[in-house]
């Protein structure tokens, strides 16, 4: 990209940003919210970090967006009631002050960092090789920085039991949403036939060539969610109950299994989380292929929603 472009970009990002912080309606706010994830996708392409660009459109603007058009949707009875209780102009000026306080003393930390600034980059490059795996990014979010992975894949999961705590408790356990309406001639039955198949070779092939190329565990669980998600909305197949056992396996596998690896690393390599020497990669595949699955099955259910239908018992 040309630096005419990059400056487009920018002001592009920064005139949405601002849109969505003014925006009344929820819904219209949750729409450039989406916009401005895609944008930002762009300028993380424009910077070479594909893998970020990757995560940003799957998690940032797809994941999130998603989830925030739901909130929205279920906001939309109160929020009329909620802007006539917004704050008075002292109040509103009072945070816009803060806001711009902030803002200045990160920029002011920014200015004042010594260049070139500090950074653990060459220890990493230097060890890299180490690890086995070709894609730097997979190689630090798996070694260098496994402890911050393994919370990122946890806070997911304890994110999901949140949801499911906002169930009556007439219905825990039960199925996440709205009883399916099957219309097995219409156009979404059609793609939810069609596109699975399609999706699920992608996902995992995403996933496979993270160890050497960009992609990766996050990227590729997204798209396995979206097609599953494709599915339960067409009513061809059901959200599973919550308290299906098989779920609830499929949940901790992923996370277990990097438990477990790591707690075997304190034996074999002297600390939580090290790999032993020569078997770096290997280990590394099969605790992002533990994970694959469970983060698809998380995704899933964060967006269906907490139990809305009790499952009787068997």
């Amino acid at each position: 990209m040309s630096t005419t472009t990059h400056i487009g970009l920018v002001l592009l990002l920064l005139g949405l940003a601002l849109w969505i912080t003014v925006a009344r309606n929820s819904f219209a706010a949750v729409a450039g919210f989406i916009a401005y994830g895609l944008l930002l996708t762009l300028a993380w392409l424009a910077l070479s970090a594909i893998d970020v660009a990757l995560t940003e459109a799957a998690i940032g603007a797809g994941l999130t967006g998603a989830l925030l058009i739901g909130a929205a949707s279920r906001l939309r009875d109160v929020e009329a009631s909620a802007w006539a209780e917004r704050p008075g102009a002292t109040t509103r000026a009072l945070a816009a002050l803060i806001s711009t306080v902030a803002a200045a003393g990160v920029a002011v930390c920014i200015l004042k960092l010594p260049d070139p600034g500090p950074t653990l980059a060459p220890e990493a490059a230097r060890h890299l090789a180490a690890t086995g795996v070709g894609n730097p990014i997979t190689a630090v979010l798996m070694s260098f920085r496994a402890m911050d992975t393994l919370l990122e894949a946890t806070v997911l999961l304890i994110g999901l039991i949140g949801v499911w705590s906002l169930a009556p408790d007439r219905v825990w356990g039960g199925r996440p949403g709205l009883t399916p309406k099957t219309d097995p001639n219409g156009a979404l039955a059609y793609l939810a036939r069609v596109l699975p198949p399609i999706g699920i070779v992608i996902g995992i092939y995403i996933f496979w060539v993270g160890a050497d190329h960009p992609g990766g565990k996050f990227q590729g669980s997204t798209v396995l969610a979206a097609m599953g998600l494709l599915v339960m909305m067409s009513g061809l197949r059901d959200v599973p109950a919550v308290r299906s056992r098989w779920l609830r396996a499929a949940l901790i596998a992923g996370p277990a299994t990097f438990i477990a690896v790591g707690a075997a690393g304190a034996f074999t390599s002297g600390a939580f989380l090290a790999y032993p020497e020569d078997f770096a990669k290997p280990f590394i595949v099969v605790i992002e292929a533990a994970l694959l699955p469970s983060l698809a099955v998380t995704l899933v259910l964060l967006l269906s929603g907490p139990p809305r239908r009790p499952e009787p018992f068997p």
